[in-house]
């Protein structure tokens, strides 16, 4: 097992589509065979090489959304984020054999993205089925602390929304909590058990591998969607 991951961990430095930051403190990408490239503000131009608009989705383990979404939409652009090069792996590899140009993946500790994107470079968030990192200690961890709030609206373009898909409910009621005493965030939507009735946003429909199994479960999907204001 180890073996075949380090042996995912060289394939993919070979990847067109995929991006590594190696050091966490130091702001320096890589891209394909390990060259040092700068993207930041260069995301559209150097990679895709259009004006399309930009979709992120952190904690993209396998990228199933990120690639979901740009099937669905090719005219939009959209980058998985996630620290697991394994994971990273398998969606980069998808992505490839598809020819689906309008994806591209950036292995990296989320903590550190505004290193990577400008200001306004963003139009869409999703955050699906992260850790919930449900010890106290830990919750400045979690993806909707206050913190990462601060990374998001950096980046995001005016209109920019952040999406939030959770099986955890101790998560989906942080988030609200964070969201309630933040300043300059407006709520556009929020569901508890988003499958109870028929969805209100097709992109919902997307399931990853994580949710099919919460679902046989019993669990329960939520969802918040907010913008900035």
């Amino acid at each position: 097992m180890a073996r075949r991951k380090l042996e995912k961990f060289a394939d993919v430095r070979s990847f067109p589509n995929v991006y590594e930051n190696f050091h966490p403190m130091i702001p320096e990408l890589r891209g394909e065979n390990t060259e040092i490239v700068e993207m930041k503000g260069l995301w559209a131009q150097k990679h895709f090489k259009n004006d399309n608009p930009i979709t992120l989705e952190l904690a993209c383990g396998r990228g199933e959304y990120t690639l979901q979404l740009a099937r669905k939409y090719p005219n939009r652009n959209f980058i998985g984020v996630d620290i697991k090069g394994a994971r990273i792996h398998q969606g980069a590899t998808i992505a490839l054999e598809e020819g689906l140009d309008n994806v591209a993946f950036l292995r990296m500790k989320i903590e550190k993205i505004n290193n990577f994107f400008e200001p306004s470079e963003v139009q869409e968030i999703w955050i699906t089925f992260p850790d919930p990192f449900l010890r106290d200690s830990k919750d400045n961890r979690r993806l909707t602390h206050a913190r990462f709030l601060d990374s998001y609206k950096a980046m995001l373009a005016n209109d920019g929304v952040v999406q939030l898909k959770t099986d955890s409910p101790e998560l989906y009621q942080f988030t609200m909590e964070v969201l309630e005493s933040y300043e300059g965030v407006e709520i556009l939507y929020k569901n508890e058990d988003i499958y109870a009735s028929p969805l209100d946003f097709p992109d919902l429909e997307f399931k990853t591998y994580y949710e099919k199994k919460h679902l046989l479960d019993g669990r329960k999907i939520r969802y918040v969607r907010f913008k900035y204001v």
